[in-house]
């Protein structure tokens, strides 16, 4: 199955996976070294792991005892290709982008919350 652009975008909306990312642009790792910076359980790195691969962003191959991940840098072409068919825009840094968001969109209310 090939990932489709919502697929990626998905993956890379949730800041824990793009730090991930980041990681792995340095090298291969396992997935112990992979959880080891962040104050989250094993599994919850997994599922997050998991979504990458899903979207293409990674692979995942068991090496003796040991499961490594490994970035797949094409996997973001399409989306890469799709961003810059709008022209006029830089690289876009998602980072950037979703503070941005935050201080321009007026804060949502709870969906519980009560209506007047």
């Amino acid at each position: 199955m090939t990932p489709t652009l919502d697929t990626v975008f998905a993956a890379l909306a949730d800041p824990t996976r793009r730090r991930i990312l980041s990681m792995l642009l340095e090298d291969d790792m396992a997935v112990t070294d992979v959880a080891e910076p962040f104050e989250m359980s094993l599994a919850a790195i997994s599922k997050h792991l998991s979504i990458l691969a899903t979207s293409g962003l990674i692979s995942q191959e068991k090496r003796g005892r040991v499961k490594w991940c490994k970035l797949e840098p094409d996997a973001l072409r399409a989306a890469s290709v799709w961003m810059q068919g709008f022209g006029q825009f830089e690289p876009v840094n998602l980072d950037d982008f979703e503070r941005f968001l935050a201080q321009e969109l007026p804060p949502r209310e709870p969906e519980d919350a009560p209506k007047d």
